[in-house]
């Protein structure tokens, strides 16, 4: 593989006996949003951690921005975890000011400015605020940096239908053209429409890496099509997965 943003080869990790990603070969270019796709187990909270450093591959190897992981990738990295990590006592003005002192590139008025066309007060308690709510907030501050790689681990997963365009804008408008943005999730239907590029795991093997266009141009189908006809996920599994997707709407009815 030549030198891209992301460039991993052979990457293993297990756990026990458990194989949770097998020779996992991916390489990413800069200024583009792809999907890590696949179901619950597939590996893709496992491979968002390898690449941030939060755990040591097996095998294989991970290079970012052509740089093994370490102090310079934390640098251009900015995560967004798929759990809550900031204390219930802090107040949101708090951890807007700990992301101002921790890193250089934060852009504190941006974070403000969402913030505020949020309705999300800075004298807030993150124990005050609802689920949805705390979700926005950390999106908001990993979008206020100025990143090479946006690593976001099911950033629209807790929020209301009606804020997940916002979320899906502010992600959008907030990443420079050499960067790219990584977003794992389980709705598919709704975050396609930002995607470039689809990466499909499962049973941590990569199954497919493409982009976009060539699915619908070659394929003549959805992103969330495909991922139906390669994984086969029965309906009853997730209640509201299919609403409205055959008719070209976003999303999950939930």
């Amino acid at each position: 593989m030549t030198e891209g943003l992301l460039v991993c080869s052979g990457l293993t990790k297990r756990f026990g006996r458990k194989e949770a990603l097998k020779n996992v070969n991916i390489r990413l270019e800069g200024g583009k949003i792809i999907g890590l796709l696949g179901p619950n187990g597939s590996g893709k909270t496992t491979f968002i951690k390898l690449v941030n450093g939060l755990l040591m591959p097996d095998a294989g190897s991970i290079l970012i921005d052509g740089k093994a992981p370490g102090v310079y990738s934390k640098s251009i990295i900015s995560y967004l975890p798929d759990r809550m990590y900031f204390a219930n006592w802090m107040r949101v003005k708090d951890i807007v000011e700990m992301f101002h002192d921790f890193y250089q590139d934060f852009n504190k008025e941006k974070a403000v400015d969402m913030l505020n066309r949020l309705n999300i007060g800075l004298e807030e308690r993150m124990k005050h605020l609802s689920k949805g709510n705390k979700e926005k907030v950390q999106l908001v501050l990993v979008m206020s940096r100025r990143a090479k790689l946006y690593l976001l681990d099911e950033p629209i997963g807790g929020v209301d239908p009606a804020a997940r365009d916002f979320i899906l804008h502010t992600i959008l408008t907030n990443y420079s053209e050499d960067a790219s943005v990584l977003i794992s999730t389980h709705l598919i239907a709704d975050v396609e429409k930002v995607l470039d590029e689809v990466i499909f795991l499962k049973d941590g093997e990569l199954v497919r890496q493409d982009s976009v266009d060539h699915i619908r141009e070659v394929e003549g189908m959805s992103v969330d099509q495909l991922f139906r006809s390669i994984f086969a996920v029965p309906e009853s599994d997730y209640p509201g997965l299919w609403d409205g997707a055959d008719r070209g709407q976003a999303g999950p009815g939930r």
